[in-house]
């Protein structure tokens, strides 16, 4: 088992630091664990954000753990060489096209959501998001209209072997939830023939899952159902546009950044599992780097996602889950949970209770 630990910048390290300190506690069989630079740490010291042998460490590993980049001294540079850079260049060269974001509320934490609790509670949904495709990677471009004003113009579509890639993460994903086998797949059929081409293909690829209860709901009704229903959700599954701005509501419904984890996949098949980069959704956060005030838990629950998904380690995984909900139940939260644990308090927490 070969992981790839990129801490990055800003509390990247500090978060990252106590996820691999959760994982050398479960003592896995055959763990090894490489570290590269990335971001704006990799610049200074290599002149670029995603290094050649950083990129490399990564191809040959069977997962990356992945910290957060970004560095306000790098903000003048060139685009090319700027920290972000390095995450969409792994995502590219990795063939990473698969994102899976998780969104739930956590017992006792209702409160943090804008939606009431009743509702709050009931949020535990997976969404798995087409990556490389849809209207931001389509052609694009200006033009002057018939009456003299410029106008902008962007095509969205999607091939038959993209959706059919992205359904069958989406499938195998709700098989290995453990409590809610069926996808919900996202569209706008009604209006697109994108989305047409979408469902009739996700309809295609479920035949080989007969096992998996597949639904469809029209994207304006699911950002209302999201809010209003959120239990009625297990994996949810869309294209880019659809994906980035449903992933978000959700992430403002559960209420809480800091603890909320993902992962980028693709298709290349290791002698474990499905290679992926897993990270936390809640950036370098600057402001607060080498404070020792970063919570720690969406690295955490990053690596949990990483043994589930590339690893197959589905009772490990369910050990940190539950290290992390017992811990939060204890009242053990960071500064952004209202609380004043710090990151190693927090790790040191969760590691007690594994």
């Amino acid at each position: 088992m070969k992981i790839a630990v990129l801490p990055g910048d800003g509390i990247g390290p500090e978060v990252t630091a106590e996820a691999v300190k959760v994982l050398e506690a479960l003592a896995l069989p055959g763990l090894i664990l490489f570290e590269g630079d990335v971001g704006g740490v990799a610049y200074k010291r290599h002149g670029h954000p995603l290094p050649p042998e950083t990129l490399t460490m990564a191809r040959e590993c069977d997962a990356v753990l992945f910290g957060a980049v970004g560095d306000p001294e790098c903000d003048g540079l060139e685009r090319s060489l700027r920290p972000e850079q390095a995450i969409l260049g792994l995502r590219k060269e990795l063939e990473l096209f698969a994102n899976l974001r998780p969104a739930k509320v956590f017992p006792g934490l209702e409160h943090l959501s804008p939606l009431n609790s009743e509702i709050a509670s009931q949020i535990d949904m997976m969404f798995v998001r087409e990556l490389t495709g849809d209207v931001y990677f389509g052609e694009k471009g200006t033009r002057m209209g018939n009456d003299g004003l410029r106008e902008g113009w962007d095509m969205m579509s999607y091939s038959e072997k993209e959706v059919t890639r992205i359904a069958q993460v989406a499938f195998r994903t709700a098989r290995g939830g453990a409590d809610k086998n069926r996808v919900t797949s996202v569209d706008k059929a009604n209006v697109l023939e994108t989305s047409q081409v979408w469902r009739d293909t996700v309809i295609a690829a479920a035949g080989s899952h007969p096992d998996i209860e597949l639904s469809h709901m029209y994207v304006d009704n699911a950002a209302m159902q999201i809010i209003s229903n959120p239990g009625a959700f297990g994996v949810i599954l869309t294209g880019n546009l659809f994906g980035d701005i449903l992933s978000d509501l959700a992430s403002a419904a559960v209420g809480s950044i800091g603890l909320l984890a993902s992962a980028s996949m693709g298709e290349r098949e290791t002698e474990h599992g499905l290679f992926g980069l897993y990270e936390p959704i809640h950036g370098s956060a600057p402001d607060i780097a080498g404070e020792g005030k970063a919570n720690p838990m969406a690295t955490i629950l990053s690596a949990a996602m990483m043994l589930r998904h590339s690893f197959g380690l589905e009772g490990e995984a369910a050990r940190i889950e539950k290290a992390v909900a017992d811990a939060l139940a204890d009242g053990v939260h960071g500064g952004d949970l209202g609380g004043d644990y710090g990151t190693q308090a927090i790790g040191e927490a969760v590691r007690e209770r594994l």
